[in-house]
């Protein structure tokens, strides 16, 4: 169990705030480590993984025309996503991952190569991180980095750290 996770939902039990979730190189990931903490129903929404770049458009409202000329690998998809998990899902909070897990480079973007964002009610914020390891490695630190991403927003001193090893350029 993720104690990310288990922080950012008792910030946002204090708060009396709920969080959903968009993903896609995580997979699930980060809904899977945020309902595997006990008492996530009174703060947890739901979660949308859209792995394909269509479903980014068409669940979560991500600009069609960005998606086209940026691919899905993006800051903006990103901090896209985070607003329209946010809204479809009725939640005060929203975050969403997308990345290059590998092992293959994708929309000219090398692996490791990894967007947070988390939107919230008084805006948001993003990250760009460039993560090092395998496919796994990779993934679970985008969990682990959304989640602090998400408690620094909440108030609770986390962040997407910046680190040589496993950390954002």
């Amino acid at each position: 169990m993720s104690l990310e996770a288990q922080h950012a939902l008792r910030l946002l039990g204090e708060r009396g705030e709920t969080l959903a979730v968009a993903e896609s190189l995580t997979g699930g990931l980060v809904a899977a480590a945020v309902t595997a903490a006990p008492g996530a129903s009174a703060a947890f929404r739901g979660s949308v993984t859209a792995y394909a770049t269509e479903l980014k458009a068409r669940l979560l409202g991500v600009d069609a025309a960005l998606l086209r000329a940026r691919g899905a690998v993006d800051p903006e998809v990103a901090r896209q996503m985070a607003e329209g998990v946010r809204r479809e899902l009725g939640a005060e909070w929203g975050v969403a991952t997308t990345g290059v897990a590998g092992p293959e480079p994708q929309d000219g973007r090398p692996v490791g190569t990894v967007y947070i964002a988390v939107a919230g009610p008084g805006g948001g914020k993003s990250a760009a991180l460039r993560l090092n390891g395998d496919r796994t490695d990779i993934r679970m630190e985008s969990v682990r980095r959304v989640l602090g991403l998400l408690i620094g927003e909440l108030g609770g001193h986390g962040r997407a750290q910046d680190t040589e090893q496993n950390g954002e350029t």
